[in-house]
């Protein structure tokens, strides 16, 4: 079982800068690939990032990538996203989820859910 908690939510401007962190409780931390998802009011469930056990493999959703970077600290059992150049199409829940499968994309793949952050960029 892995309990994750997410922080690091918040309002910015079109423009900025956010850094989302997800705490987790599992000691076999390091062997699940994470992943960030997010969801705006009336849509669907999307992928944002997800990375590898050992950090050696990052994958991203086209509409982040070169903005988001996706990072994890084993040590810590906590994985990061660092989100830059916000827009407002950005804005949205953030979840973080944790599964024992490699390059998962889709929600469905995904065994361990937070509770989400909210995520707002103003215009």
């Amino acid at each position: 079982q892995v309990q994750l908690g997410e922080s690091g939510g918040g309002l910015v401007q079109a423009g900025g800068s956010l850094r989302l962190s997800c705490a987790a409780s599992a000691r076999t931390f390091s062997r699940y690939t994470m992943g960030w998802f997010r969801q705006a009011p009336g849509k669907e469930r999307e992928f944002a990032a997800a990375i590898s056990w050992s950090s050696g493999n990052t994958l991203y959703a086209d509409s982040v990538k070169g903005r988001f970077t996706i990072s994890r600290d084993n040590a810590k059992n906590t994985v990061y996203l660092q989100m830059n150049s916000l827009k407002p199409e950005d804005t949205a829940v953030y979840y973080c989820a944790a599964t024992p499968s490699f390059a998962a994309v889709v929600p469905q793949e995904y065994s361990f859910w937070g509770q989400g952050t909210q995520v707002t960029v103003s215009s």
